[in-house]
C-alpha cells in the first residue's frame, strides 16, 4: 500500500480515538456508569499500565517511561506497515500505529490512558477499554489473517 494511504488510516484512527476520549472525559463521571444496554456501560476509567491494566502498579509513577515504551513499539509497527507485502498486513499495522499513538497521547497529556467501554456478564466485567484498543485488536487480526491463510 502507498504510504499516504497508511498515514490516512493512522490519522483517522487517532482522530476518532481522541474525539471519543474527549467526549468521555466531558460527559462521563468516574464511578457513575451509564447503562447503554444490559451487558454494556459507558464507564469512565483510567489505565496507568499496559493492556488490561498489566503492570499498573509498576508504571503508575512512570507515565513517561510507559509512553516511551509505547512510542518505540509504535515506530516499530510503522516501519512494519511500510514494509508489509500484503494489504491486510499493512492496514493492520497502520491500525495498531493509530491506536498506540492515541494511547501515547493520553499518557503524555494526562499520565494515563482514558478508558470508557465497559462490557460485562452478570457481575463479571471485562477490563474497560477505548477506541484505540479496538483499533489495536482489529489491526492484530488483520495482520494475522494472511498468515492464517498460508497454513
Amino acid at each position: 500500500m502507498r504510504p499516504h494511504s497508511l498515514l490516512l488510516v493512522v490519522l483517522l484512527v487517532l482522530l476518532l480515538d481522541q474525539a471519543s476520549k474527549s467526549a468521555a472525559l466531558s460527559l462521563l463521571e468516574q464511578g457513575r456508569p451509564v447503562v447503554v444496554f444490559p451487558g454494556f456501560n459507558l464507564a469512565l476509567g483510567f489505565n496507568t499500565g499496559a493492556s488490561f491494566g498489566l503492570f499498573a502498579e509498576i508504571m503508575a509513577t512512570r507515565p513517561l517511561a510507559m509512553a516511551a515504551l509505547t512510542a518505540a513499539l509504535t515506530v516499530f509497527f510503522a516501519l512494519m506497515a511500510l514494509r508489509a507485502r500484503h494489504p491486510f498486513e499493512a492496514v493492520g499495522h497502520a491500525l495498531i500505529v493509530g491506536g498506540a499513538a492515541g494511547n501515547v497521547l493520553d499518557r503524555l497529556r494526562q499520565g494515563r490512558v482514558t478508558d470508557f467501554l465497559d462490557f460485562y456478564w452478570g457481575d463479571q466485567h471485562w477490563p474497560a477499554f477505548n477506541g484505540a484498543d479496538i483499533a489495536i485488536f482489529l489491526g492484530a487480526v488483520l495482520f494475522l489473517l494472511p498468515m492464517a491463510k498460508r497454513t
